[in-house]
């Protein structure tokens, strides 16, 4: 019983595989990664410029208003034709340098209309007028006085000559007469007391600067009287 049992009980068992079980993948890392190589900065070259500094610009001077001027250089030259000019004359009308042409012409500068020296040069001028005519020569008086100015001091002083009028300072530009002056302590821009002598062809053949009044006049008529 016990045998037979035995034999069906062998029958019926089915024999049993042992399977082995299949190996699990072994996950796999992911590779580290290796950090990218860092490139070096570019070093920036620096310019010339950028490492000298920039020069500095000196600061512009400043004239002062008392300084003086740099004279112009003079337009008129002894042995040159002066160039032609017209200016408002006393009594009205405009004069030019043309009309005086083919006789000899006498122009003073002077400062201003009645001050003591200026009528002192005017009045030696006009005693000698007479002789200033026989020699052949007009007289001009210039300054940068109006008109209605010249009108009245030379009816005042019974001037024979004329006497134009400069307010612009064309003329006194021309024969560079304009300087500074010391006047009661202050300094100003004026008329430096000056005369020229043209020729009958309007060529400037004299000049005086910077004179003094007391016997100039005499002076020019020596030197018109000489030429």
């Amino acid at each position: 019983m016990s045998a037979a049992k035995s034999r069906r009980a062998t029958r019926t068992r089915k024999p049993t595989t042992s399977r082995a079980a299949a190996p699990k993948p072994v996950p796999r890392k992911p590779a580290a990664r290796k950090p990218a190589a860092r490139k070096p900065a570019a070093r920036k070259r620096a310019s010339a410029s950028a490492a000298q500094p920039a020069p500095r610009k000196s600061p512009a001077r400043k004239h002062s208003a008392g300084s003086a001027a740099t004279p112009a250089t003079p337009t008129v030259l002894i042995g040159k034709p002066v160039p032609e000019f017209s200016l408002p004359a006393s009594g009205g009308g405009i004069w030019q340098l043309r009309d005086a042409h083919a006789r000899k012409l006498v122009l003073y500068f002077y400062p201003r209309d009645n001050t003591p020296g200026c009528t002192l040069e005017g009045q030696q001028f006009a005693a000698l007028a007479p002789r200033f005519e026989r020699a052949g020569a007009a007289i001009v008086g210039i300054s940068r006085d109006s008109v209605a100015s010249h009108d009245r001091f030379r009816g005042q002083m019974n001037f024979p000559f004329l006497l134009l009028s400069d307010v612009d300072g064309l003329a006194c530009g021309l024969f560079d007469v304009i300087r500074e002056k010391n006047m009661y302590g202050r300094k100003v821009m004026g008329i430096e007391r000056s005369t020229f002598l043209l020729d009958g062809e309007g060529i400037l053949r004299r000049e005086w600067r910077k004179l003094k009044v007391e016997g100039h006049a005499l002076a020019v008529l020596e030197a018109v009287q000489a030429l």
